[in-house]
């Protein structure tokens, strides 16, 4: 498929949710770290499919259940070509927090007291959270790598202590969705590998990847909520224990025992979400007519402007790597709350996230109790930083 010119203003277009006022003024949305907007290709298969082909996949021989089920399956082929994998290595979850609750939860009883799960510092509770029990219900040790005072990994440090360590599995993200630092995974997977170790990588880009799982969220891609993608070799796949029971995945059911089908079936119970499926696959379907390339470029074109702007604003502190970033900006203004500077920026028609991001134990190693977060994505403008920036400035002036 040819890519189409990156063309900011029919891209604008294609996003109904951004051509609205807030408070009076032009929707800034700068929170695509914790959800992106969606175009409208998407909204109409989700409306399509509701209104001419609602049924049930899987379960029937009428007409409107094979039309169901051939586009459901499509998605999956095309979520595989998509990350270069093959479609019986995709299996569709609720989020990418199922995801890994499925991995953990399939892994617990191959784990003792003389395993180690590895983590870092750096994790949304997502993936800390699922290992912290499993390590609590089996004694294995949870560790997490060593982290820079400024929020960064140390590459020969951390493969070091990988090398040491010997961990069972490395649960690992590909970029801080706290602070958009982007972590180089490769050196740590071989590292990990060199050593036996598994690898769930939690992240928005599986190609060239050497990993064993792989988790990600369609809400992050363009896609509709409520959907994850687990990616998981096949192999390793059919060795995790079941993480739900139900209808769909089992193979043969008898009174006193049953037997299950193997992966993906066997971990897909119950009816599945078919419209956010087939709502991701229209998200596929837009992001593969765009050229990647450029969409990298302009992003972070658009990041290092925001972020030479951010930097000049008295009495702002960044924490986040302006470098080596995704597009994510980490701040906070002197000692005022960063709920309060968000709720005065949404005055103003600009949409950031403050808290501590699901990314506690990074707050704390920070020294910190939250902050605010505006992160990027290729369908925001120059003229949404500039925006952004006066809006900041106004917002600085009303608090002095």
């Amino acid at each position: 498929m040819l890519a189409l010119k990156f063309d900011i203003n029919k891209i604008r277009n294609d996003f109904p949710t951004l051509n609205q006022t807030i408070n009076g003024c032009p929707l800034v949305y700068l929170d695509s770290a914790a959800t992106s907007q969606k175009p409208q290709s998407v909204i109409d298969t989700i409306t399509e499919f509701y209104t001419f082909q609602n049924a049930n996949v899987h379960r029937g021989r009428h007409t409107l259940s094979e039309q169901a089920t051939y586009a459901y399956e499509q998605v999956r082929d095309k979520t595989a070509e998509y990350f270069n994998v093959f479609s019986k290595e995709i299996v569709w979850t609720k989020g990418a927090t199922e995801a890994i609750n499925l991995v953990a939860n399939g892994l617990k009883k191959r784990l003792n007291e003389s395993h180690t799960i590895m983590i870092s510092p750096l994790e949304h509770h997502a993936n800390i959270v699922p290992w912290q029990i499993v390590s609590q219900q089996t004694g294995a040790k949870l560790i997490a790598l060593p982290l820079n005072k400024n929020g960064t990994l140390n590459t020969k440090e951390c493969c070091e202590f990988i090398k040491e360590t010997k961990p069972t599995l490395l649960a690992i993200t590909q970029a801080s969705n706290t602070l958009g630092n982007i972590t180089d995974l490769k050196p740590l997977i071989r590292a990990a590998k060199d050593v036996n170790s598994l690898v769930l990588v939690d992240g928005p880009n599986l190609r060239e990847l050497n990993c064993d799982f792989y988790v990600c969220s369609s809400h992050k891609m363009l896609g509709p909520t409520g959907l994850g993608v687990l990616y998981g070799r096949y192999e390793q796949l059919n060795t995790l224990e079941i993480y739900q029971s139900g209808g769909e995945m089992i193979d043969k059911v008898y009174l006193t025992h049953s037997t299950y089908r193997p992966a993906p079936a066997k971990f897909e119970t119950g009816t599945p979400n078919i419209s956010g499926v087939l709502g991701f696959g229209a998200a596929l379907d837009y992001l593969n007519e765009l050229d990647h390339a450029k969409i990298q470029q302009y992003e972070q074109k658009l990041f290092s402007y925001a972020a030479q702007k951010l930097v000049k604003v008295d009495g702002i502190t960044i924490y986040s790597n302006l470098s080596d970033n995704i597009g994510t900006l980490c701040f906070n203004l002197n000692d005022e709350h960063p709920y309060d500077l968000a709720t005065l920026l949404d005055g103003y028609g600009v949409a950031v996230r403050s808290g501590h991001h699901c990314t506690q134990p990074l707050m704390t190693h920070l020294g910190l109790n939250g902050t605010l977060r505006a992160s990027f994505c290729f369908y925001n403008t120059y003229e949404d930083v500039d925006i952004f920036i006066d809006s900041l400035k106004k917002c600085i002036a009303l608090l002095d």
